[in-house]
């Protein structure tokens, strides 16, 4: 897949009930260090932090966003969270995307509550957070970064450009009615096994051929964390395919 003209960033917010910067410092993993703006991880990667006040309508976006339930004491925590740390990098890989759920990780382990991801609008409770960071695995990192949209007609994926690779689109029909599974059309993604383009068929074992086309992103502009450079993936059925000739 050719690289996009956009700078792909990742953007983690996670919530803490630090009284002061100082407690944070202190509770950081071994090897994590941590100056005014960069949290410099055992390797020696820096990934840009800035702390941001608590605002009244982060913890319900925080517990509606979440994948998987968080626990009640993460999501206590998150309503009385004081600060969010925010941390940013680079992405647009598998291991760019590794390397910021570990920094997501070591902020966790400091007292952050989970972690909320600007690309996807997911959330994840601390927890959850760190086993998908101990499994670092593709279907981890496509779990942990990519959501699924359900709208009237379409269903589609969100946070793809994080890992390198194309969202996808596909009519919800295609799914509810033939019993298709988009989950693992991502994880097949996210494997690379076999690069997938313009004109790849995709078969589910027993079920529907779908053919692949590639279209660039149009629903959420450019410099948005949202919006994806390298495009979609729509997958259309044969059987419209042939219908429609």
């Amino acid at each position: 897949m050719n690289e996009p003209a956009a700078k792909i960033e990742i953007i983690l917010r996670i919530p803490g009930t630090w009284s002061h910067p100082k407690e944070l410092v202190e509770s950081l993993p071994a090897g994590c260090r941590l100056t005014p703006d960069t949290l410099i991880l055992p390797d020696t990667t820096r990934i840009e932090f800035s702390p941001l006040a608590a605002d009244a309508q982060f913890a319900e976006i925080f517990r509606s966003s979440c994948r998987q339930p968080a626990t009640a004491d993460e999501l206590a925590a998150v309503e009385r969270y004081t600060v969010n740390v925010c941390l940013c990098g680079p992405g647009g890989s598998m291991a760019a995307a590794l390397t910021m759920m570990q920094a997501g990780a070591a902020i966790v382990r400091a007292g952050g509550a989970g972690v909320f991801i600007d690309n996807s609008a997911l959330a994840h409770g601390g927890q959850n957070w760190l086993a998908m960071t101990e499994d670092g695995g593709p279907d981890a990192l496509s779990f942990a970064f990519v959501s699924i949209v359900r709208g009237k007609v379409d269903v589609w994926t969100m946070g793809m450009h994080v890992l390198g690779l194309r969202d996808i689109v596909m009519k919800r029909s295609d799914i509810e009615e033939d019993g298709f599974d988009i989950i693992e059309v991502i994880r097949y993604l996210c494997r690379g096994d076999k690069p997938v383009g313009d004109g790849h068929v995709i078969a589910d074992l027993g079920g529907p051929r779908f053919q692949a086309f590639t279209q660039k992103s149009t629903d959420m502009p450019a410099g948005s964390p949202l919006h994806n450079p390298f495009g979609r993936l729509k997958l259309v059925s044969l059987r419209d395919i042939a219908q429609s000739n």
